[in-house]
């Protein structure tokens, strides 16, 4: 089974997690396996009133995160805004071979973020289209070429 791993911003939006259960509805609907970090780290964000940095060992918190997207096909990377974290591991992933799909809602974004996508779309309904049309199997295949949509708006 493909197992697609859900990257998005946390921090500064710990009560805006919504996104992740569209995306994995979508993903779940054509049988993948989804991997969110959320689903096991929100307790940590949650407990700690804002501070819960200072309440988990760095280095074990993102082994983990780099572990789930190791053992991952696909890592789908939704930025609404800018996020470190969300880099992160979409560059991890393109330096593990994975295949990443990055789902950029912001103007301008940095060619960082587009070199390492092999698919760039504007928004989650460009997402659901996406995976419905089966881009995702295309891609894995190698049958998809890059696609990447227009940064005009």
């Amino acid at each position: 089974m493909v197992r697609v791993f859900i990257a998005g911003p946390i921090q500064g939006m710990e009560d805006r997690q919504e996104y992740r259960a569209v995306i994995r509805r979508v993903l779940e609907a054509k049988g993948y396996e989804v991997v969110d970090p959320w689903e096991r780290e929100k307790v940590i964000y949650r407990a700690s009133g804002g501070e819960w940095w200072k309440n988990v060992p760095p280095r074990d918190f993102i082994e983990r995160d780099l572990r789930d997207v190791e053992r991952c096909d696909v890592l789908i990377a939704y930025l609404p805004r800018l996020s470190a974290g969300t880099c992160m591991e979409l560059f991890y992933a393109k330096l593990k071979g994975k295949k990443v799909v990055s789902v950029i809602e912001f103007k301008d974004p940095s060619p960082w973020i587009t070199l390492h996508s092999d698919v760039v779309l504007r928004s989650l309904e460009e997402l659901k289209s996406y995976v419905e049309g089966g881009g995702l199997e295309k891609l894995l295949m190698g049958l998809e070429l890059t696609l990447t949509s227009r940064f005009k708006d």
